[in-house]
């Protein structure tokens, strides 16, 4: 685990999972905040690219939308937005300097905790969200549901026990009076009807599929294969998992821990406990609703626990994010006034009337940060290199191979590279079979294969309007290749 060096009471940042979204809070964050804009634009690149279509305008366009609206919609829609939502409360947060001292997310929200502390990109986060729905609906993990019913674990699986089918489960442990159970459509029909008869109250979740069911397991190893291909990163923040019940160590190797997500319970109320003994006096609630805030309130009675929502909208119809900023500035646990400590204004810009360096220190600031800390590891290494403590050079690069390649070239290459990722006979690869309607090439997988198209050729990134849709044979994928080429005849280079 990343070493936490806080003196003093901790804050823990929770992700919420199935359920947690809310759409007006989100729109009328946004109007505020300019980081929503910022991560759902980075989110739309990745929903462009797999689906043809951003996850922005489905948000963000002229009707209003719900998570009841989404859920009618395609299975990526809700993920993708209760994940977007995390990401955006997160750097809302942090841009206002908020610094967790762990993060932790419930369900779907830990792999919003993963992409928040530095394991994966922004853009990867979806891909990894859009394959975990694309798997269960490939092996018919979709006939089922979710309830929630109000008794204890132990209670809820001596009643599970009398049903006694393989594929019901408690899915998620959330409180004392609150587990929820996944599982078929019949046999819950059976288990609400129970529950009916012993004054356990039950209630449906928002959610498109039975999660944390072993009904789920035949999805799991695709899932496992593909986050596998990923670029998986160093975690920057110690994260702590609900489901395995530890933090997660720095560099352990998450696809199989996801995939385990599949059928393994959420044990939330002991995570919260083990948290709140561990030091962690602030829960801050990073995403949409404030279930998870309630949730701690209720798990922690009694103790001086701060929880705190953010994307929700209180009884005034409010933005709950703007009462919670206040209250951690309030408590020294956000910068003053939004800016990065006091005397900030003064510091930088003392001619500039406070309420206008305000504005764009909460449009700009973000990038003022990351200017500063390019800055400074450029100066530290200019001071290793002129002390003597040369960096090793790196190793040459090979020359690029561009020059006499030709269409058939390129297209036997990747009748190969496909063949050999797919595990595919190469036969099967003409040059016009559609990847998708003919060979089953689900469009997650072709942008993964495109990208190593991309590091075969040395194409330069792609540009930010570029869709799949075009690029859905080899013949198409080839005349792509050999456009880029001539379009760019030296390998790209990282800038």
């Amino acid at each position: 685990m990343p070493e936490n060096t806080t003196t003093g009471p901790s804050t823990a940042f929770l992700f919420p999972g199935q359920g947690g979204f809310d759409g007006a809070a989100l729109r009328r964050a946004k109007q505020t905040y300019p980081q929503v804009q910022r991560v759902f634009e980075r989110l739309d690149s990745a929903t462009d690219a797999l689906f043809s279509r951003r996850i922005s305008d489905v948000l963000f366009g002229p009707e209003q939308t719900d998570l009841r609206g989404l859920l009618a919609g395609d299975s990526w829609m809700s993920q993708v937005a209760i994940y977007g939502a995390g990401l955006a409360a997160h750097e809302i947060l942090t841009d206002q300097g908020v610094r967790p001292d762990v993060l932790a997310g419930h369900s779907l929200g830990e792999i919003t905790a993963l992409v928040a502390a530095g394991a994966f990109s922004a853009e990867d986060g979806v891909r990894i969200v859009a394959q975990r729905v694309a798997a269960i609906e490939r092996h018919d993990g979709i006939d089922g549901r979710m309830v929630a019913l109000s008794a204890g674990a132990d209670r809820v699986r001596l009643l599970l026990g009398l049903l006694d089918d393989p594929l019901l489960a408690v899915a998620t442990e959330n409180h004392d009076e609150q587990t929820v159970v996944s599982g078929p459509d019949g046999v819950l029909d059976q288990v609400t009807a129970i529950a009916a008869q012993l004054k356990i109250g039950a209630l449906e979740i928002d959610a498109p599929f039975p999660f944390h069911t072993p009904a789920l397991a035949p999805a799991a190893p695709e899932f496992e294969a593909y986050v596998r291909t990923l670029d998986q990163r160093r975690l920057q923040r110690p994260v702590y998992s609900p489901i395995l019940q530890r933090h997660y160590e720095p560099g352990e190797p998450l696809a199989g821990r996801l995939a385990d997500h599949f059928v393994q319970p959420v044990r939330f109320a002991a995570a919260v406990r083990a948290l709140h003994g561990d030091g962690v006096s602030t829960f801050v609630e990073a995403g949409g609703r404030a279930a998870l805030s309630k949730l701690v309130t209720r798990l922690t009675q009694g103790s001086d626990v701060r929880s705190l929502p953010t994307l929700a909208l209180d009884d005034g119809d409010r933005l709950a994010l703007d009462a919670t900023l206040r209250e951690l500035r309030a408590a020294g646990l956000a910068d003053p006034d939004g800016t990065t400590g006091p005397g900030l204004a003064e510091l930088l810009a003392p001619t500039v009337a406070s309420d206008l360096f305000e504005a764009y220190w909460k449009a700009h600031g973000h990038e003022v940060r990351e200017r500063v800390r390019r800055d400074a590891e450029a100066f530290a290494k200019e001071e290793r290199e002129q002390g003597g403590e040369q960096e090793p050079a790196p190793a040459p690069s090979p020359a690029p191979a561009h020059a006499a390649l030709d269409r058939d070239q390129v297209l036997g290459e990747l009748r190969t590279l496909y063949a050999q990722a797919l595990e595919y006979p190469e036969e099967v690869f003409e040059g016009g079979a559609q990847l998708e309607a003919e060979l089953g090439v689900d469009s997650v997988k072709q942008v993964e294969l495109l990208s190593r198209v991309s590091q075969r050729y040395e194409l330069p990134p792609r540009e930010a309007d570029f869709r799949l849709a075009p690029y859905n044979t080899l013949d198409a994928i080839a005349d792509f290749v050999i456009a880029e080429l001539e379009r760019h005849p030296e390998p790209a280079t990282a800038g």
